[in-house]
């Protein structure tokens, strides 16, 4: 498989479909291989702790010899996201304010995409410093829909900045007119957005590095997760992020016996087939259906020689 050859791998798909399982195996592979890897959970019903069976968390937490993992906590992401702010804004915003700026922003911790701006400047935070760390990074995300903004932000954040950036210039340009006799002033707020765009732009010239960055999709031989895998490789298209390879899982096995797993064979064909037909430009893993869950070292060794 091309992909597992890359440094950094996100692991995506619909909820359900053995997402988590199918990373933490790319990542035990590439452990077992001799890679120093970091796997990294951003989706908040974290499991990776049910897979290894130990406790990890938000700490870089060690696995195995060459493996490491890490749980993304949104709620505690937020809070550091929230405190980053107030940090920049010290000196900037006028004394009598800065209560109710502190209060507003502890509002805004409530609020629709706050947890996703903070998991993304973490997810930012890891490419561009741990990557100098590891030899991988496999991210299992969050379902399809989170994926898709997460790794689309970068370019939506640089257009947003490039504007705030031109209209705080003008502003500048204006005051310097004004004030100072024509001196250039200080603009503190300039500075930091200018230096967010710039983590923005470095974190997209990797996510779009595709010798470096690889996209996997797992999904199950049925309807509902080939429909949203089509859907999401199209959008992922769209910002020139390729997926080419499918981790097809839970693939009834060829000894499967008894009446009724032989007519839902039988159903499955035609899914494993709609699934050659729709994704002819995808590498196509097969994993078959355990019948037990994955849940330590030795099982995941065994689902992970599929790969």
């Amino acid at each position: 498989m091309q992909e597992l050859k890359k440094k950094i791998i996100f692991v995506g798909g619909k909820g359900g479909v053995g997402k988590s399982t199918s990373a933490a195996a790319i990542a035990w592979k590439s452990a077992q291989a001799g890679n120093k890897t970091l796997l990294i959970s951003t989706d908040p019903a974290h499991n990776l702790g049910d897979i290894f069976n130990q406790s990890i968390g938000g700490k870089i937490t060690k696995v195995s010899d060459y493996l490491h993992a890490l749980e993304i906590d949104p709620e505690i992401e937020t809070n550091n996201y929230i405190k980053g702010v107030k940090e920049n804004i010290k000196g900037i915003v006028h004394s009598g304010m800065v209560e109710e700026v502190h209060r507003q922003l502890d509002t805004a911790k409530a609020s629709p995409g706050a947890d996703e701006a903070a998991l993304f400047d973490k997810l930012i935070q890891i490419i561009l410093e741990e990557r100098e760390h590891f030899d991988k990074l496999i991210f299992d995300t969050a379902p399809t829909g989170h994926t898709i903004r997460l790794l689309s932000l970068p370019e939506l954040m640089g257009v947003w900045i490039e504007g705030l950036l031109q209209k705080r210039k003008k502003t500048n340009e204006n005051y310097t007119q004004l004030l100072n006799d024509g001196e250039p002033i200080e603009d503190p707020i300039y500075d930091v957005l200018r230096e967010r765009q710039e983590r923005f732009s470095r974190a997209r010239e990797v996510l779009l590095d595709m010798k470096e960055t690889g996209f996997i999709f797992v999904l199950n031989p049925e309807r509902l997760p080939i429909l949203e895998t089509k859907k999401a490789i199209g959008l992922l298209d769209k910002y020139h992020l390729n997926v080419k390879t499918l981790i097809v899982n839970k693939v009834l096995p060829e000894n499967a016996d008894g009446e009724f797993l032989l007519q839902r064979k039988n159903h499955e064909e035609q899914y494993l087939e709609m699934i050659k037909e729709t994704f002819q430009k995808q590498e196509l893993i097969y994993v078959p259906l355990f019948s037990h869950d994955i849940t330590n070292k030795s099982q995941l060794e065994e689902f992970s020689s599929f790969y």
